[in-house]
């Protein structure tokens, strides 16, 4: 890549970020076909902890779904008025449902040497497990301060596990939103929802957390331009 491309990439970038914003009122105008699974493609690339991938997506274009779901939603005009929601969850037992095939197609593609599996092999297993009868999240979470008096420890997914699926959930949704704007859409993310109706609506199973709707379509209006507080404001150089 030169570097003429490289800059003009960036730039590219650069305008996608500044100028995708929230939308809440949509056009009636469907999603080219295809093209919502490509949004979804594109954000299933992002990072996740450990490469488990824990994000799973459903797509609700059927207008009589999101009608269903529009009490769930608080009756938030986007539910109706946006022609596909995106709905993300966070698989709780992640470590079991992906971990082998995560670490056979890494092995595969020679992006996993012996002794990073054998790490993962070890750590994995701390972090996610419960133990027996589900009371092993109950022993990590008294010891680990203690422990932390003496070593730093990080935070551990049996603890946190909600912590810890939205924060992987929320790096796709970004990629989501992100690859909407740069294909011409608008999207808005939604956290007001009533989780257990959500899942009864769209028979999400029980060992999954809803984490955030994101409504994308054709914005009615186009947004006004987005504002931020100064960088300043929020850069801390080298420490608080």
């Amino acid at each position: 890549m030169t570097s003429d491309t490289a800059s003009m990439d960036f730039e590219m970038i650069s305008r996608i970020i500044r100028t995708r914003r929230a939308t809440r009122h949509f056009l009636a105008d469907p999603i080219p076909g295809g093209l919502l699974e490509q949004l979804i493609d594109l954000a299933r690339w992002a990072p996740s902890g450990y490469n488990l991938q824990p994000t799973h997506f459903v797509a609700v274009t059927d207008r009589a779904v999101r009608e269903a779901l529009f009490p769930a939603c608080l009756e938030q005009v986007q539910v109706r008025e946006a022609p596909a929601l995106v709905v993300l969850t966070g698989d709780r037992n992640v470590a079991g449902h992906h971990f082998e095939d995560m670490v056979r197609m890494e092995r595969e593609g020679g992006t996993m040497t012996p002794a990073y599996e054998a790490l993962l092999r070890w750590t994995v297993p701390l972090a996610f497990g419960h133990g027996p009868v589900g009371l092993g999240w109950l022993w990590k979470a008294t010891l680990l301060p203690l422990v932390r008096v003496f070593r730093p420890v990080p935070e551990l997914p049996a603890v946190h596990k909600r912590f810890w699926l939205s924060k992987q959930t929320m790096l796709c949704a970004m990629n989501l939103m992100l690859a909407a704007e740069a294909a011409g859409l608008a999207s808005v993310p939604m956290e007001g929802f009533d989780e257990s109706r959500m899942r009864r609506v769209l028979r999400i199973p029980g060992s999954h957390i809803v984490t955030v709707i994101i409504a994308i379509g054709y914005p009615a209006p186009p947004p006004p331009a987005k504002t931020r507080l100064p960088l300043e404001r929020v850069l801390h150089r080298n420490g608080w």
